[in-house]
């Protein structure tokens, strides 16, 4: 099997062109009008490749079918990317840029960013390859649009080579999965597969089915704005109150000094000034018990800071996300199986890694419909020094072939 580089290559950079940024602060659904802008364009393209139940719904997902061509003796698999990109950085304006068979150096992407092995040294692990960036201005945008350019493209193939035989494939391109609203109005029935694999992960070989419990937390420090001069005795300065919070939060316990199982504190936004400041921060752990003892933690520092400055000075609001699917996937570790052998069938050993995050199929597979989640290829998701290596996608997209082949 020869998946070709230019088709992918073509393919990945007409997505990445789309601004598809997802808005955590919107209260409609989808967050952004522009992440139609791709699902306008793939109902389009999925059309024009020849697939079948091709259609947005009302609430911008995109489904489509590709027929069984194998007499309808296989169970009806599921394929499911984003097609929203992280606030976290610009997704508009995406100059992609391609390295041809990196040579092991720094890679320039603009005057003031340089993709270096220093900084990331899994960047050696592609020497010789292709690998795709953005100018370093923007992220590029590999989450997800690499699994959305894998699976349309694995598509394509076994359209053009019948001989290859396969079940009923069901397609669902998501909005907003970057802010845990992806399922929101998941048409499960409609969609109809008995299990799924989202293609939403990372370095090539990445399987997973444990990923992260999540809550988001919102804490409000109320504060009482003096004039500086006169301040004495009178100001509560709400920025020292959420000063003294980050300080009190475990110090080990950060994105930045944890790996593997190890959860976290994660103080994402902080804005405000003396009168009233605002954090949104995001709780982390594999093991739930864990979890909510971070959630208790966080209670009983609230509880602490308004018995030092006061009754309703400090509010603390505390939303669960999304829940470990390993628990859901377990019982069906087939499908799991299935990811592996299709992996080894396109030359690839598979590496079992919990997520460090969600997925769409972490909340799928809560909702009934089993959804391990398969690498991309991608690395350093969510900002300017996000790059792709070519040929990882060439492989994911090998990869589905096999995953939805019809065992011998």
């Amino acid at each position: 099997m020869q998946i070709d580089k230019n088709t992918l290559l073509n393919r990945f950079s007409a997505y990445v062109r789309i601004d598809t940024t997802s808005d955590d602060r919107s209260k409609t659904f989808p967050s952004a009008l522009r992440e139609l802008d791709l699902a306008r364009f793939l109902v389009d393209e999925l059309l024009e490749l020849g697939l079948s139940e091709v259609e947005m719904t009302e609430h911008g997902y995109v489904l489509a079918s590709l027929p069984a061509n194998d007499g309808g003796k296989s169970p009806v698999i599921g394929l499911v990317a984003h097609m929203d990109t992280s606030c976290e950085a610009s997704g508009a304006n995406v100059q992609v840029e391609v390295h041809e068979k990196y040579n092991g150096g720094d890679i320039q992407l603009s005057p003031n960013a340089a993709l270096r092995p220093a900084d990331f040294p899994e960047l050696l692990n592609y020497v010789g390859q292709d690998i795709i960036t953005s100018d370093g201005t923007t992220l590029l945008g590999a989450d997800d649009k690499a699994g959305i350019c894998a699976i349309i493209t694995a598509c394509e193939y076994l359209l053009a080579h019948p001989e290859v035989k396969h079940g009923k494939l069901r397609l669902a391109f998501t909005p907003d999965e970057e802010i845990g609203r992806g399922t929101e109005h998941f048409p499960l029935e409609r969609f109809g597969a008995d299990f799924a694999y989202t293609v939403d992960g990372g370095a090539v070989g990445e399987l997973n089915y444990e990923t992260f419990n999540a809550c988001n937390a919102h804490i409000t420090f109320h504060g009482v704005s003096v004039h500086p001069g006169s301040a004495k005795n009178k100001m509560r300065n709400a920025v020292t109150m959420a000063a003294e919070w980050q300080m009190a939060l475990p110090a080990g316990e950060r994105p930045e000094y944890t790996e593997g199982y190890e959860g976290f504190y994660h103080s994402l936004r902080i804005e405000g000034g003396t009168d009233k400041v605002e954090l949104d921060m995001i709780l982390r752990d594999h093991d739930k018990k864990i979890l909510e003892q971070r959630k208790e933690f966080l209670l009983d520092l609230t509880r602490y800071m308004q018995n030092k400055y006061g009754a309703g000075t400090v509010e603390c609001s505390l939303k669960d996300c999304y829940s470990n699917m390993r628990e859901y996937i377990m019982p069906v570790y087939e499908i799991v199986e299935r990811a592996e052998n299709a992996m080894r069938a396109a030359g690839v050993e598979p590496v079992l890694v919990p997520v460090r995050g969600g997925t769409d199929g972490s909340l799928l597979s809560a909702m009934g419909l089993p959804c391990p989640n398969l690498f991309t290829g991608g690395h350093n998701f969510h900002g300017r020094f996000e790059y792709l290596p070519l040929q990882s996608l060439q492989k994911i997209t090998e990869v589905l072939v096999h995953l939805v082949t019809t065992e011998k």
